[in-house]
């Protein structure tokens, strides 16, 4: 039988030293990674020098007592998106018993510093769990004053196309965002879920809707309020022509937006065009949308979303 995987990255993102002006601005990397995680081709052509890392996960999928952890270090006056190669997917549990009916929970844990000056984003593809699988994903990031950093969480519950459901799976999710000061940690966001059983059908959960997302952006603390106000109306009006329930609010460093519904396509668009809108907002080169997600369509230009 074919033990768990414990897969491991461990990654460090630096500014390279160079005489050359365009070269010094480039964030360069350093990668250690175990199996089944892996590092494809970097790109790092961006003329901001934005380090492009895709991470790919080489085996089949997820299935129960699997582990995986990633630790990044940003440090300082990097810039780095990271991002995975495919969408990830959890299949039912394994190892179920009379002792243990619900089987064994795959886990992955994120571990990011960003140190300052850095920015730091976070787009992996989405999670699509299978019925009956268990999965928890735990992320910390310490974040320095001065730095930025967004991360996307997109999760299909149940193979949908196929007329399959989450049944008796489980998908939980803990986000801590946090700061350092002279009284100790300065949590910036914090978010714990769980989605399973009745908040699956709940009118206050996903009302039967099989796509959860999420974005998060942590500003440098030097941002106003009254800036951030003033994108987050920008945010809201980029919801036109989507399908599915969607929320934007303000943090008091940030913004948080969520999506429900029954399109990964639509929560797609709609994370990328708020994405690109805080990279407008910080005067950085625009995203590339067909190098982080490899679709056939234009979220900047398309009007209509098919689920």
């Amino acid at each position: 039988m074919t033990s768990q995987w414990h897969g491991t990255c461990d990654l460090r993102l630096f500014k390279k030293s160079s005489p050359d002006e365009i070269n010094s601005l480039k964030t360069i990397h350093q990668a250690k990674c175990t199996a089944p995680l892996k590092l494809m081709k970097v790109f790092n052509d961006k003329k901001d020098g934005r380090c492009e890392i895709p991470i790919l996960h080489s085996a089949g999928g997820i299935v129960g007592g699997d582990q995986l952890t990633i630790n990044i270090n940003a440090e300082k006056e990097s810039r780095a998106i990271c991002s995975s190669v495919a969408a990830q997917k959890v299949y039912g549990s394994r190892g179920r018993s009379k002792l243990n009916p619900q089987g064994s929970w795959a886990n992955q844990k994120c571990f990011f510093q960003i140190e300052r000056n850095s920015d730091f984003e976070w787009i992996p593809q989405e999670l699509i769990v299978y019925q009956g699988g268990l999965f928890e994903q735990n992320m910390t990031v310490k974040l320095d004053p001065s730095s930025s950093f967004l991360c996307v969480d997109l999760v299909r519950l149940g193979r949908t196309a196929a007329g399959e459901e989450l049944g008796s799976g489980i998908w939980r999710s803990s986000l801590e965002i946090f700061r350092e000061n002279t009284q100790g940690k300065h949590y910036e966001f914090s978010d714990r879920l769980e989605l399973s059983g009745e908040a699956l059908k709940s009118i206050h959960g996903l009302e039967q809707k099989p796509v959860f997302g999420s974005l998060t952006w942590i500003t440098p603390t030097e941002i106003k309020q009254k800036d951030l106000s003033d994108l987050l109306v920008k945010c809201r009006q980029q919801r036109n022509g989507l399908e599915g329930f969607m929320t934007c609010s303000l943090l008091k460093n940030g913004i948080s937006a969520r999506y429900t519904g029954s399109s990964t396509q639509s929560a797609r668009f709609w994370f990328y065009r708020i994405w690109s809108l805080t990279r407008v907002f910080r005067k950085l080169s625009m995203p590339e949308y067909m190098r982080i997600w490899p679709m056939q369509e234009d979220p900047s230009t398309d009007t209509k979303c098919p689920s």
